[in-house]
């Protein structure tokens, strides 16, 4: 599957979290994320592990309790059930390969 770079198919996640699928295969899915200053994603967890790139932007992760600056370049890996949360200090876009495939996330 290939999937071209565009503007398109973005959609609202949350209040100020844009959200795209990439390319998805029968175990993984790719998704971009753009997340304006200032937004949120509250206190959450899901079964899929959670593997990401900031590739502009700086937020921080709290995983576990645990609050982490991240800045571009910046790369995680958050198992699966373990409750995080982000908050965009910055205009921020990254992109997240989910394991297994999030299904709400396809389309």
């Amino acid at each position: 599957m290939f999937k071209s770079h565009g503007d398109d198919g973005y959609r609202t996640l949350a209040p100020g979290v844009a959200m795209r699928s990439l390319v998805h295969g029968d175990r993984t899915v790719m998704v971009r994320f753009r997340i304006a200053a200032g937004s949120a994603l509250p206190p959450h967890r899901h079964p899929h592990e959670q593997t990401g790139l900031l590739l502009s932007g700086r937020a921080t992760f709290t995983v576990a309790g645990e609050p982490r600056e991240v800045g571009p370049g910046d790369s995680w890996c958050i198992p699966g059930d373990v409750e995080h949360s982000f908050v965009a200090s910055e205009d921020c876009e990254a992109i997240e390969l989910f394991a297994p495939v999030r299904e709400e996330y396809l389309g």
